[in-house]
């Protein structure tokens, strides 16, 4: 009697294991926010004044958009497991350098390398980063997810880059102990990522994008009503703070859920694509923040933060209106 083929079994990964990569990811990404609530005491040890405190969260984020376009890619390319021990090495020494910094100059370049996060260079390298220009005119779901972040995560980024100087300004007197408490009230935000995706895969993916949106613009809308200073004021920031993470948070796993649905073989490259793109946005919402706290204070920023997600918000209705809303599904 002919014995049958062995069937080969999936490897098992232990839960200890699934904890370790959790924690890891969530300690080396959570890098690139460390600086947001500590914007304003870092930028006085460095002697930044105050409107050109942005670069202190720009540079960070700028790093990691160009490690998006040039490292995520190579995914699509080389063994993961090597990227992921080059940027984690690259990463412990940048943060290195930054927590012994004297100077701007050198904080700044070691708050870039924190975001790069590492890199490595391989022989049909250049093909596949041209391949993504190709990849972005091709793809007009990645376009539109990849707008519609950029939007919120501009708006995230001006919010705490403006906050913190806030908190620590003349209507609150802060210490550096309670911004901690307040960033940490924030990342409770996050429990959107694992609402979402179940959202999307009962096949609600465009109403949760709708709402994701309308929360990040109710978020700088709260803060609008009362006068800064009262303790409404403050509860009402730490609830914006809540919900703008909830809804960049919801939107994000929206996205990625959507784009990784059109082409597995290249996920690696719409994922540095997308995520590039609005890291770009959110380096930009920094700087703009940071100029426009120190021009016209939370009024002329919280503005600003209002209106990134309502061009979000009109640009979602237009498709609504227009029939071209609903996004495909992915293959099951």
């Amino acid at each position: 009697m002919r014995a049958l083929p062995a069937v080969a079994r999936e490897p098992r990964v232990s839960t200890a294991t699934i904890l370790l990569l959790a924690a890891s990811c969530g300690l080396i990404v959570a890098n690139i926010y460390y600086a947001q609530p500590l914007i304003g005491p870092i930028a006085a040890s460095l002697g930044l004044a105050p409107h050109a405190a942005g670069p202190i969260v720009t540079m960070t984020q700028i790093g990691y958009a160009a490690g998006l376009v040039l490292v995520v890619p190579l995914g699509d390319l080389v063994e993961n497991r090597k990227i992921v021990i080059i940027c984690v090495a690259l990463s412990a020494i940048a943060v290195g350098s930054a927590a012994l910094a004297s100077s701007s100059a050198a904080f700044l370049a070691s708050a870039f390398a924190i975001g790069l996060g590492g890199t490595a260079v391989q022989m049909r390298y250049g093909a596949l980063i041209r391949s993504m220009g190709r990849l972005a005119a091709a793809t007009p779901i990645l376009r539109l997810r990849a707008f519609y972040q950029s939007c919120l995560f501009a708006a995230f980024s001006l919010f705490w880059t403006t906050a913190p100087l806030l908190l620590a300004g003349p209507d609150y007197g802060m210490t550096q102990r309670g911004m901690a408490l307040f960033g940490l009230a924030g990342v409770s935000g996050a429990v959107a990522a694992p609402i979402a995706g179940r959202l999307a895969d009962r096949g609600y993916a465009r109403p949760a994008t709708g709402a994701a949106v309308l929360i990040a613009a109710l978020a700088f809308f709260l803060t609008m009503i009362p006068p800064q200073g009262s303790t409404l004021a403050l509860a009402l920031l730490v609830g914006a703070a809540v919900a703008l993470d909830f809804g960049v948070q919801a939107n994000v796993v929206l996205g990625l859920r959507a784009i990784f649905a059109l082409a597995p073989e290249a996920r690696g490259r719409l994922n540095g694509i997308y995520i590039a793109t609005f890291f770009v946005a959110g380096a930009l919402g920094s700087a703009v923040g940071a100029w426009a706290y120190a021009e016209g204070g939370w009024t002329l920023a919280s503005r600003i933060g209002l209106a990134l997600p309502l061009i979000a918000l009109a640009r979602f209705i237009f498709r609504l209106a227009t029939g071209r809303g609903k996004l495909p599904l992915p293959p099951r």
